[in-house]
């Protein structure tokens, strides 16, 4: 698992950071765009289609090839503030299929171009404050967005699985499909050191022999394509005229252009944990990047005339497989749908490949992302114990809606189908649960400066007061005044944020609740410049020799491991927000 702390060359070959050698990268890229050319693919055919537009289809997965491969390019190189900064490729996204098949019927491609554009605005504007949904989009939310991510693909892998073209034995599909599973098995399970960073490709390449074999590698169609060429219909262009179909299919896009970003938040936390050797807490910044880059890659699939795309789980899952997360990989998957497109050949190449071979491979990498939004939910069990119910609530109500268990015949039609979604009901039931859980808060507004301790000491004793924990009143006074002190001093590290900048930098929110007999203190600092160590790594890393050595304030560090039962550190581009948490109980040791 890569959440050991060993950091074992075995556990993880190449972190997010690492520089990998451009045939390796090239080749994991070539893996991880495998992987994704279904969705990439299958998805705005199946769109289009269903639409009664099938004239602009081969238009259609063109743009999707293109706009998804750009939106990789994007989440791998980070441009500003758009990337991730992790291998993560992007495809098509299913949660649209049914909006922008029902946008076809009714304005025709021009109108599904216009929505698909306003929805990636929003999701443009949503990345830039993500900070707003900190208290909702909690790790228990995405955690349970993770899990619930294999459980809405699986049911279509397994149905590949059957898929056989006429005349073909019935037994060609299981068996290729178990050449391809016993081969990554074999590779992850035995091999060690670059031998399981090939598992996935090896099992692609020795089930498409298999198929080959049985005779169900559709050869006639590598053979007709042509070499190199685009699609002779052009892009259907804007449909500004905003009619009444526009504005009835509009809350709709902007609603599951929302499940889509939760999603993608969710698979950037993912990515993250799985992209470093030592546990790292969650760059918010990065997730906020991430968001950005799907909102890119949407504007340019609505201006192309394609469905949206979003953040493809799998990349992460292959990470537990392959050992190798550098951010290069991601960029040459991007750079492999790029040259895609303009070869049609080449393309035909991959779809090609049996249905039973990609639905087998996909599922393989599948089933290690389940584990990895159980750490994650494991991990925020200890924060809020109704976290537990909150996951296991939302995750079996995403299950029951995705296999049609409660009432389908009404749930199939109940908003056109969008509950019938399990990851899109499930994940909707998390953030309600979330919400529900905000307690009432006090606020202190004031300014990073040690001139407003008074005050601060005096909104301190007042919630103490009122809340019933006169008891701690000392420990909170201490702790509020070392965080206040540890936040000051980050912002220096990096150079004096504030100075020269007006007093936006320096603007404090100061927020005291109480919560299952804890008293929890957010402090919000806005336009955050504190550095790229998170304070919550540091007071994990505290111990380590090498790490407390770079540590100038080490003092007001300890003391606040000390005073806090707990302390979260999240990083937005906008803001830092620091929550500590001080139990009844004083803390032993240091």
């Amino acid at each position: 698992m890569k959440f050991s702390q060993s950091g074992s060359d075995d556990e993880l070959r190449y972190e997010a950071d690492d520089r990998i050698p451009a045939p390796l990268a090239l080749g994991l890229g070539l893996q991880l765009a495998a992987l994704a050319i279904n969705g990439v693919v299958l998805m705005p055919m199946i769109v289009f289609r269903a639409g009664g537009a099938e004239e602009f289809m081969f238009w259609g997965v063109f743009a999707s090839v293109l706009a998804c491969g750009v939106a990789g390019i994007l989440q791998g190189v980070r441009v500003g503030r758009i990337g991730a900064g992790y291998a993560l490729t992007h495809v098509s996204s299913a949660i649209f299929i049914a909006v922008c098949a029902e946008a076809l019927i009714l304005g025709g491609p021009g109108l599904l171009a216009t929505l698909v554009v306003v929805s990636a605005l929003a999701q443009a504007a949503l990345s830039a404050r993500l900070s707003l949904l900190h208290r909702v989009l909690t790790p228990i939310v995405t955690g349970t967005v993770i899990m619930l991510l294999p459980v809405t693909v699986m049911p279509i892998l397994f149905d590949m699985l059957n898929e056989l073209p006429p005349g073909a034995p019935a037994h060609a599909a299981p068996l290729s499909a178990a050449v391809t599973i016993s081969t990554i098995l074999v590779m992850v399970l035995t091999g060690r050191g670059t031998v399981r960073l090939w598992a996935p490709a090896a099992g692609i390449v020795a089930g498409a022999l298999a198929g080959a074999f049985f005779g169900i590698y559709d050869i006639g169609r590598v053979a007709d394509a042509a070499w190199i060429g685009t699609p002779s219909v052009r892009p259907p262009g804007l449909d500004l005229r905003f009619g009444p179909p526009f504005w009835t299919l509009l809350p709709a896009f902007l609603f599951v252009a929302l499940v889509g970003s939760t999603k993608s938040v969710a698979v950037a936390v993912a990515a993250q944990r799985v992209a470093w050797r030592r546990s790292r807490a969650i760059d918010f910044r990065a997730v906020q990047r991430a968001v950005a880059a799907e909102g890119a890659g949407n504007l340019l699939a609505g201006l192309a005339g394609t469905m949206p795309n979003t953040p493809h789980a799998p990349a992460v899952a292959a990470v537990e497989v392959t050992g190798a997360a550098a951010r290069g990989i991601g960029v040459a998957a991007g750079l492999v749908f790029l040259v895609l497109a303009f070869l049609p050949k080449a393309l035909a190449v991959i779809l090609a490949i049996p249905a039973a071979v990609v639905s087998a491979s996909i599922a393989m990498v599948m089933a290690t992302l389940f584990t990895v939004g159980m750490r994650e939910v494991v991990r925020s069990m200890g924060e809020n114990p109704r976290n537990a119910l909150i996951a296991g609530v939302s995750f079996w109500t995403g299950v029951v809606f995705e296999f049609d268990m409660i009432f389908p015949a009404f749930f199939q039609e109940f908003a056109g189908g969008l509950v019938s979604n399990g990851l899109t009901t499930g994940g909707l039931v998390a953030l309600l649960l979330t919400a529900l859980t905000v307690r009432r808060k006090r606020q202190f507004r004031g300014k990073l400066d040690v001139a407003e301790l008074p005050r601060i000491r005096e909104f301190i004793q007042t919630f103490a007061a009122r809340s019933g924990l006169e008891a701690v009143v000392g420990r909170l006074d201490a702790a509020t005044e070392e965080a206040l002190l540890t936040l000051m001093q980050s912002r220096e590290e990096t150079g004096g944020a504030e100075e020269g900048s007006g007093h936006a930098e320096r603007k404090l929110l100061l927020t005291a609740r109480e919560e299952e007999g804890e008293a929890v203190l957010e402090f919000r600092v806005g336009a955050a410049g504190g550095g790229e160590l998170n304070l919550q790594d540091r007071l994990a890393w505290l111990e380590e020799e090498t790490v407390a050595a770079r540590i100038e304030h080490e003092i007001s560090l300890r003391l606040l491991k000390h005073l806090a039962s707990s302390v979260r550190h999240q990083q937005f581009h906008d803001m830092d927000i620091l929550t500590l948490r001080v139990s009844r109980a004083a803390r032993s040791g240091s």
